[in-house]
């Protein structure tokens, strides 16, 4: 594995993984290589942040140098195993999607209202959109494609553990361009695509992906569940995303549940071998 060292600052040291492509045994790397420096981290060490085939390393100066940062992911780097013989920690965590719902609509026709109305706005969805960029013969099969796939967590960030998420069957299977220019506002609780990247909104914010539905609030700072008690985001890196089919009154209900905490999210601890998924393709 191709590791590469760069400077960020005075505080923090990118380490780069292979070559800049979309290949998920780049990331199942990253999420083996951060759990061995979050486990055996060297002095100085402040936190570390995963992106797609790199991690952020936030190190404090005046307790260790970059060069003895060096030395010490370098020992982390030879420490792990092949890609192929990995098996990380991941839960598998069942999530409702109501899809093309009244909440990611109106997302849709403020932005054709305000912003601009283009091809991706038509019909105030964007679900048609997805289904022509895809070859699809019509939205079923789109939904059949969502729900027909687990999706790996290739690590969370810009909004409060937004997880980007990959396709496990191919990660290339669906792709759609983003929106541009961004949209304004995006309602907590969306579904969207970009590229071939899915990610649920956790807070209201702007947003660029194409919506394709609503699910259950995946991040709480109140805690009103207590799948958020030990903390606010429900989803980590590494974990795997399922969606079940429910009608939009159905969500609205069950949404209503997770905040009076009558709700139980469907978690299971489910570690994922990396030879197995690659025996499957």
């Amino acid at each position: 594995m191709k590791v590469s060292y760069c400077p960020a600052g005075d505080r923090y040291v990118l380490v780069e993984y292979g070559d800049a492509e979309l290949d998920l045994r780049l990331n199942f790397f990253v999420v083996r290589a951060l759990a061995g420096l979050t486990a055996d981290p060297p002095p100085g060490f402040v936190e570390a942040a995963p992106g797609f085939r790199s991690i952020l390393v936030h190190f404090d100066p005046a307790r260790t140098s970059r060069a003895a940062l060096l030395d010490h992911l370098a020992a982390v780097h030879e420490l792990q195993p092949d890609v192929s013989s990995l098996v990380l920690p991941s839960r598998r965590i069942s999530l409702p999607i109501a899809f093309d719902d009244s909440a990611t609509r109106r997302a849709v026709e403020l932005y054709a209202a305000t912003i601009r109305a283009a091809l991706y706005t038509e019909g105030g969805s964007n679900i048609d959109y997805i289904v022509a960029q895809n070859g699809l013969p019509d939205r079923e099969a789109l939904y059949d494609k969502v729900l027909g796939s687990e999706w790996w967590t290739a690590f969370t960030g810009f909004s409060p553990g937004l997880p980007f998420t990959f396709s496990l069957r191919a990660p290339t299977e669906l792709s759609v361009p983003k929106y541009n220019p961004t949209r304004a506002w995006t309602p907590e609780g969306a579904v969207g695509m970009g590229g071939p990247c899915l990610a649920v909104f956790p807070v209201e914010s702007p947003g660029s992906y194409q919506l394709i539905g609503r699910t259950v609030p995946i991040f709480d700072a109140l805690a009103h569940n207590d799948v958020f008690a030990a903390s606010p985001f429900l989803v980590r890196a590494g974990d795997r995303l399922r969606f079940f089919r429910v009608e939009e009154d159905e969500l609205t209900e069950i949404r209503r549940l997770v905040l009076e905490n009558r709700y139980r999210y469907e978690i299971a601890e489910e570690p994922f071998s990396v030879a197995g998924h690659l025996g499957r393709q």
